[in-house]
Protein backbone atom coordinates (compact mmCIF):
# COMPACT_ATOMS: atom_id res chain seq x y z
CA UNK A 1 0.00 0.00 0.00
CA UNK A 2 1.67 3.45 -0.66
CA UNK A 3 2.51 5.58 1.65
CA UNK A 4 -0.12 7.93 1.07
CA UNK A 5 -2.66 5.95 1.77
CA UNK A 6 -1.13 4.76 4.94
CA UNK A 7 -1.40 8.84 5.78
CA UNK A 8 -5.21 9.16 4.88
CA UNK A 9 -5.87 6.41 7.45
CA UNK A 10 -4.57 7.97 10.14
CA UNK A 11 -6.08 11.34 9.16
CA UNK A 12 -9.39 9.51 8.96
CA UNK A 13 -8.82 7.98 12.22
CA UNK A 14 -7.60 10.63 13.58
CA UNK A 15 -10.74 12.53 12.69
CA UNK A 16 -12.93 9.66 13.76
CA UNK A 17 -11.34 9.69 17.32
CA UNK A 18 -12.22 13.38 17.63
CA UNK A 19 -15.59 12.66 16.90
CA UNK A 20 -16.05 10.27 19.19
CA UNK A 21 -14.66 12.28 21.90
CA UNK A 22 -16.84 15.25 21.03
CA UNK A 23 -19.96 13.57 20.94
CA UNK A 24 -18.69 11.72 24.22
CA UNK A 25 -17.74 15.27 26.23
CA UNK A 26 -20.99 16.95 24.65
CA UNK A 27 -23.78 13.95 26.28
CA UNK A 28 -21.45 13.94 29.39
CA UNK A 29 -22.26 18.10 29.05
CA UNK A 30 -25.63 16.99 28.49
CA UNK A 31 -26.49 14.80 30.96
CA UNK A 32 -25.05 17.14 33.75
CA UNK A 33 -27.02 19.98 33.22
CA UNK A 34 -29.91 17.93 32.76
CA UNK A 35 -29.14 16.19 36.32
CA UNK A 36 -28.40 20.14 37.18
CA UNK A 37 -31.50 21.82 36.24
CA UNK A 38 -34.23 19.25 36.11
CA UNK A 39 -36.79 20.51 34.77
CA UNK A 40 -35.62 23.96 34.14
CA UNK A 41 -33.31 22.29 31.47
CA UNK A 42 -36.07 21.19 29.14
CA UNK A 43 -37.60 24.96 29.72
CA UNK A 44 -35.05 26.69 28.53
CA UNK A 45 -34.60 24.27 25.76
CA UNK A 46 -38.59 24.68 24.60
CA UNK A 47 -38.25 28.33 24.88
CA UNK A 48 -35.07 28.74 22.62
CA UNK A 49 -35.86 25.83 20.11
CA UNK A 50 -32.47 25.23 19.61
CA UNK A 51 -30.68 22.43 22.65
CA UNK A 52 -27.17 23.43 22.03
CA UNK A 53 -28.11 27.02 22.33
CA UNK A 54 -30.18 26.60 25.84
CA UNK A 55 -27.47 24.50 26.62
CA UNK A 56 -25.00 27.37 26.08
CA UNK A 57 -27.15 29.43 28.26
CA UNK A 58 -27.30 27.22 31.12
CA UNK A 59 -23.70 26.50 30.94
CA UNK A 60 -23.33 30.53 31.59
CA UNK A 61 -25.82 30.19 34.24
CA UNK A 62 -23.17 28.48 36.06
CA UNK A 63 -20.73 30.07 34.90
CA UNK A 64 -22.20 33.22 36.43
CA UNK A 65 -23.01 31.71 39.58
CA UNK A 66 -19.40 30.65 40.24
CA UNK A 67 -18.66 34.23 40.14
CA UNK A 68 -21.11 35.45 43.30
CA UNK A 69 -21.07 34.93 47.22
CA UNK A 70 -23.57 33.47 48.04
CA UNK A 71 -24.26 33.14 51.41
CA UNK A 72 -25.98 31.95 54.17
CA UNK A 73 -28.25 33.95 56.17
CA UNK A 74 -27.39 34.88 59.69
CA UNK A 75 -29.80 32.65 62.28
CA UNK A 76 -30.98 36.90 63.53
CA UNK A 77 -32.10 37.40 60.41
CA UNK A 78 -33.88 34.16 59.12
CA UNK A 79 -35.69 34.34 62.43
CA UNK A 80 -36.51 38.41 61.22
CA UNK A 81 -37.61 37.46 57.98
CA UNK A 82 -39.65 34.46 58.80
CA UNK A 83 -41.04 36.66 61.35
CA UNK A 84 -42.39 38.91 58.08
CA UNK A 85 -43.60 36.09 56.47
CA UNK A 86 -46.10 35.38 58.78
CA UNK A 87 -47.08 39.33 58.70
CA UNK A 88 -47.24 38.91 55.41
CA UNK A 89 -49.60 35.56 55.20
CA UNK A 90 -51.72 37.19 58.36
CA UNK A 91 -52.50 39.95 55.79
CA UNK A 92 -53.39 38.06 53.06
CA UNK A 93 -57.17 37.39 54.44
CA UNK A 94 -57.97 40.95 54.21
CA UNK A 95 -56.31 42.46 51.27
CA UNK A 96 -54.35 39.57 49.61
CA UNK A 97 -53.31 41.90 46.42
CA UNK A 98 -51.09 43.82 48.93
CA UNK A 99 -50.33 40.55 50.75
CA UNK A 100 -49.14 38.91 47.33
CA UNK A 101 -46.92 42.27 46.61
CA UNK A 102 -45.60 42.48 49.89
CA UNK A 103 -44.43 38.59 49.74
CA UNK A 104 -42.96 39.45 46.35
CA UNK A 105 -40.55 42.40 47.68
CA UNK A 106 -39.81 40.11 50.51
CA UNK A 107 -38.57 37.61 48.01
CA UNK A 108 -36.50 39.78 46.42
CA UNK A 109 -34.91 41.48 49.84
CA UNK A 110 -34.27 37.79 50.85
CA UNK A 111 -32.10 37.20 47.45
CA UNK A 112 -30.39 40.46 47.87
CA UNK A 113 -29.34 39.08 51.30
CA UNK A 114 -28.18 35.97 50.35
CA UNK A 115 -26.02 37.90 47.59
CA UNK A 116 -28.01 36.99 44.26
CA UNK A 117 -27.83 40.16 42.22
CA UNK A 118 -30.78 42.52 41.78
CA UNK A 119 -31.01 42.80 38.30
CA UNK A 120 -34.34 42.46 35.78
CA UNK A 121 -36.84 40.26 36.94
CA UNK A 122 -35.52 37.41 34.57
CA UNK A 123 -31.88 38.06 35.14
CA UNK A 124 -32.97 37.12 38.84
CA UNK A 125 -34.65 34.06 37.54
CA UNK A 126 -31.91 33.16 35.91
CA UNK A 127 -29.48 33.30 38.69
CA UNK A 128 -31.92 31.73 41.12
CA UNK A 129 -32.21 28.62 38.68
CA UNK A 130 -28.62 27.40 39.24
CA UNK A 131 -29.38 26.75 42.86
CA UNK A 132 -32.95 26.25 43.50
CA UNK A 133 -34.35 24.59 39.69
CA UNK A 134 -37.29 23.23 41.04
CA UNK A 135 -38.65 25.89 43.02
CA UNK A 136 -37.54 28.85 40.20
CA UNK A 137 -41.01 28.14 38.08
CA UNK A 138 -42.77 29.05 41.28
CA UNK A 139 -40.72 32.03 41.43
CA UNK A 140 -41.66 33.33 37.89
CA UNK A 141 -45.79 31.77 38.13
CA UNK A 142 -45.73 33.70 41.57
CA UNK A 143 -44.11 37.30 39.87
CA UNK A 144 -46.39 36.75 36.86
CA UNK A 145 -49.78 37.00 39.14
CA UNK A 146 -47.90 39.21 41.26
CA UNK A 147 -47.68 41.64 38.04
CA UNK A 148 -51.56 40.59 36.88
CA UNK A 149 -52.53 41.87 40.08
CA UNK A 150 -50.98 45.01 39.95
CA UNK A 151 -52.79 45.71 36.75
CA UNK A 152 -56.31 44.45 38.63
CA UNK A 153 -56.31 41.21 36.81
CA UNK A 154 -55.97 38.19 39.16
CA UNK A 155 -58.58 36.66 41.02
CA UNK A 156 -58.61 35.75 45.00
CA UNK A 157 -57.58 32.34 43.64
CA UNK A 158 -54.76 33.19 41.68
CA UNK A 159 -53.43 35.16 44.65
CA UNK A 160 -53.40 32.21 46.76
CA UNK A 161 -51.65 30.24 44.56
CA UNK A 162 -48.97 32.89 44.19
CA UNK A 163 -48.98 32.88 48.04
CA UNK A 164 -48.55 28.97 47.93
CA UNK A 165 -45.29 29.28 44.80
CA UNK A 166 -44.08 32.18 46.97
CA UNK A 167 -43.55 30.32 50.13
CA UNK A 168 -41.86 27.32 48.33
CA UNK A 169 -39.08 29.68 47.45
CA UNK A 170 -39.19 31.54 50.07
CA UNK A 171 -38.17 28.39 52.89
CA UNK A 172 -35.47 27.49 50.67
CA UNK A 173 -34.31 30.57 50.42
CA UNK A 174 -34.35 30.64 54.18
CA UNK A 175 -32.51 27.04 54.59
CA UNK A 176 -29.13 27.34 55.38
CA UNK A 177 -27.94 23.69 53.22
CA UNK A 178 -30.69 24.61 50.74
CA UNK A 179 -27.61 25.50 48.46
CA UNK A 180 -23.66 25.68 49.05
CA UNK A 181 -21.47 28.12 47.57
CA UNK A 182 -19.74 27.02 44.29
CA UNK A 183 -16.48 26.44 42.93
CA UNK A 184 -13.92 28.91 43.24
CA UNK A 185 -16.15 29.67 46.51
CA UNK A 186 -16.24 26.86 48.60
CA UNK A 187 -12.58 27.12 48.18
CA UNK A 188 -11.86 30.69 49.41
CA UNK A 189 -14.71 31.51 51.82
CA UNK A 190 -14.19 31.09 55.54
CA UNK A 191 -16.25 27.52 56.83
CA UNK A 192 -18.55 29.39 58.59
CA UNK A 193 -19.35 33.05 56.83
CA UNK A 194 -22.66 34.60 57.86
CA UNK A 195 -24.32 37.50 56.78
CA UNK A 196 -24.53 40.55 59.17
CA UNK A 197 -27.50 41.58 60.72
CA UNK A 198 -30.26 42.66 58.48
CA UNK A 199 -30.52 45.89 57.63
CA UNK A 200 -33.37 47.97 58.62
CA UNK A 201 -36.79 48.47 56.33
Amino acid sequence: MPAWAWVLILVAGALLLCLVVAVAVRQRRRAGLRQRFGAEYERTVARSGDRRQAEAELAAREQRREKLLIRPLAPETCEQYAADWRTVQTQFVDAPAAAVADADRLITDVMGERGYPMREFEARAADLSVDHPETVENYRYAHTIASSSADGRASTEDLRKAMQHYRALFEELLEPAADEPAGRERESQPANTTTTTRRGR
